[in-house]
């Protein structure tokens, strides 16, 4: 545990503006905004960086931001950008991100075994480790191919199913991810079919709570 706090503290939240009001909403006693930052803090996670943009959500939700930084005790920056995927969100914090990294979709409600997946990132030493579940309706989902814990190939939304696997949402980086940047608007469509073909992507399934927000 020590020496996964040691290479991970920081965790990036992507999140639309117009989902600002998932953050606001309670999961049992808490907003999901302080959910997820529990459930990071848990793994050894003490920065916080928010990529979001302005929507009429926004005053309530820095209003969130505050109340739970005070709350966990943890450092959380909120950078307000207008951006076209989350791609370019990711983009944005370059300078910001120099070790390995958590980054997640800030519309779920997770709560699983983390420390197995950091585990796994940091054994493998490649770009990037994606967390993977199964779904009976995989069109919704991005759909991954496996080569043992490999991803070799990865499709966003594919109109033919290729298998039940799919994106979870939450990812560990490393900084190497920049590389895969340039002229990518999304992750999904842009970077992730990248990193599979060229076997820098290893998926994670995980067991546990999950909740997409918008299902």
């Amino acid at each position: 545990k020590a020496l996964q706090e040691e290479l991970l503290k920081t965790a990036l939240l992507m999140l639309k503006g117009e989902h600002q009001e998932y953050s606001l909403k309670r999961i049992k006693d808490e907003s999901l905004l302080g959910e997820q930052i529990d459930f990071l803090k848990n793994y050894g996670i003490r920065e916080f960086h928010i990529v979001t943009q302005k929507s009429k959500y926004f005053a309530a939700f820095m209003n969130e931001v505050e109340r739970v930084k005070k709350k966990a005790k943890v450092n959380i920056q909120v950078h307000e950008i207008i951006v076209k995927g989350n791609a370019e969100a990711l983009a944005v914090l370059r300078n910001l991100l120099t070790e390995n990294f958590i980054a997640m979709s800030a519309d779920l409600h997770v709560n699983f075994n983390l420390r197995s997946m950091i585990k796994k990132h940091l054994d493998y030493g490649k770009v990037a480790t994606m967390a993977l579940m199964t779904r009976e309706k995989p069109v919704k989902f991005g759909n991954a191919v496996l080569d043992g814990d490999l991803v070799i190939d990865f499709v966003e939304k594919p109109k033919q199913v290729k298998g039940y696997v799919v994106n979870a949402g939450i990812y560990v980086f490393s900084p190497q991810i920049f590389d895969y940047l340039k002229r990518a608007n999304s992750l999904e469509k842009d970077v992730f079919p990248k990193l599979a073909s060229s076997q820098q992507l290893v998926g994670h399934f995980t067991r546990g709570e999950y909740r997409h927000m918008e299902e």
